[in-house]
């Protein structure tokens, strides 16, 4: 692994996370709780979901544009969370409804989001199945609220959230049983602290995880001689 792999974090390596890595299989709520999966109905359907990683870049380094959602919801009311939702019948794809649910919810025009592609899908225990997209966003980037859904917008460090070092494991009940998820508290210099945690969490993780095996397949062909290089997948940023 190449040492200070999250001290300084440029494009390249956002770009080499989305497009040169796999991963096995699709994340999900349960990669800490395997066992809790066999709680759910075998039968259940799993509905179509996407959200929207909004990435901007700073002159402090690149960091990520989340949500507190509004505290009057009926659904995770002031959980943190990326811009995004179910996706509904008219839309053309899980991209179109990413970047409708960043406009709508955050103000954030799709002229001002360069977006890189999909990373893996992640599932819900609340039965979504989420294609998140991570995309660029332009500085010049100005937020506007739709209050119903929206209590705050926030940035927090991209270096902070990859950081394995920052990823905890905590666990609540969940339907009589124990469930260990990741979670990220951070809190800016004299602020209150954001608890990341749950899907958003997860799929942080996930996006960590591919940052991670990038460098390290990076290091291993830089140690053979040869040259590893990520390959934009074709078509996956298509509406």
């Amino acid at each position: 692994m190449s040492a200070g792999l999250f001290d300084k974090i440029d494009r390249a390596a956002i770009e080499a996370a989305v497009w040169g890595a796999t991963q096995p299989a699709p994340r999900s709520d349960f990669d800490l709780a395997p066992d809790a999966r066999a709680l759910l109905p075998p039968t259940r359907k799993l509905r179509p979901a996407a959200v929207l990683c909004p990435i901007v870049e700073r002159p402090s380094g690149f960091h990520v544009i989340l949500t507190r959602r509004a505290d009057h919801l009926s659904k995770h009311p002031g959980q943190i969370a990326f811009p995004g939702g179910k996706v509904d019948a008219f839309d053309p794809s899980p991209l179109a409804t990413a970047l409708r649910e960043a406009e709508e919810e955050i103000g954030l025009g799709r002229d001002h989001v360069d977006v890189l592609g999909a990373i893996d899908l992640y599932e819900t225990s609340t039965s979504f199945s989420v294609t998140p997209f991570v995309g660029l966003v332009d500085p010049r980037f100005q937020p506007i609220l739709d209050d119903n859904e929206v209590a705050e917008v926030f940035e927090t460090p991209l270096s902070f959230l990859m950081d394995p070092a920052n990823h905890q494991r905590h666990s609540r009940e969940w339907m009589g049983r124990r469930r260990e998820f990741y979670a990220m508290p951070w809190a800016e210099p004299h602020g209150p602290e954001r608890y990341i945690w749950g899907a958003t969490a997860g799929m942080l993780r996930n996006l960590s995880d591919r940052m991670r095996m990038v460098a390290a397949a990076r290091d291993k062909a830089r140690e053979s001689g040869a040259v590893a290089s990520p390959v934009r997948s074709a078509g996956r940023n298509r509406l």
